[in-house]
């Protein structure tokens, strides 16, 4: 059972972040999600989602690109055309997982990066950049930034982290092929990838891919 967290603490973290909050009460959770948006979008426009995901003791904190994007340009194309915003928006994602971390929440058990479309390449992005063992990751129609993911130089261990990545077959924006890539370079390192394809092209979240995130934020966390 986790101690109590000082709910002024907690209201702290979510001002100084600006982040948005669904579920349990962060004083209260004894899990958090990190909802991170896809393009052209908010911390309101992905924070129903914690509606679907809704989890007894699960805190869904999202945040919003000050553009709106996370990145201005293409996910595959070459990683200095998307600098510095790339580098920032990552820098951000790992302050608000360290400031929850911080509170009393650990990554390996209690925190789970979640995103969609830009928001799933960001929460994988960094999740490899920064291999250790999180509590999963929720990769709904994304996949790894730049031209190769094959030839990347990360060395550490993801030490059976549980992760998801869903996509339609023929997404207008995530070519499959960059989804098997990025299953493959998160297996080479440790983690335990679910990988799901969907007909057609709808760039959506199904409730197939939400019943396989229901599993990893009900799991009972054993690190492998």
């Amino acid at each position: 059972m986790k101690s109590r967290i000082s709910a002024t603490k907690a209201r702290r973290l979510i001002a100084t972040h600006d982040l948005l909050v669904a579920g349990t009460p962060l004083a209260k959770a004894s899990k958090v999600v990190l909802l991170i948006h896809g393009r052209h979008a908010s911390a309101e426009v992905i924070l129903p989602l914690a509606d679907r995901l809704a989890s007894p003791g699960v805190c869904f904190l999202a945040p919003s690109a000050e553009t709106r994007s996370w990145y201005p340009g293409l996910f595959m194309g070459p990683i200095a055309a998307n600098e510095p915003f790339l580098i920032q928006s990552l820098d951000r994602l790992g302050a608000i997982l360290r400031a929850v971390n911080e509170l009393g929440f650990d990554v390996g058990e209690d925190i789970v990066l979640a995103g969609f479309s830009q928001g799933a390449c960001l929460v994988l992005e960094y999740a490899a950049r920064h291999p250790r063992r999180y509590a999963g990751v929720l990769g709904f129609t994304g996949g790894l930034i730049g031209p190769d993911p094959m030839h990347r130089e990360e060395r550490g261990r993801f030490e059976g982290t549980p992760v998801f990545i869903g996509c339609s077959e023929k997404d207008p924006f995530i070519p499959a092929e960059r989804v098997i890539e990025t299953a493959e370079h998160l297996k080479a390192h440790g983690a335990i990838v679910t990988m799901r394809f969907y007909p057609g092209s709808d760039h959506i979240i199904t409730d197939d891919q939400i019943a396989h995130a229901l599993d990893i934020l009900s799991s009972s966390n054993v690190v492998a």
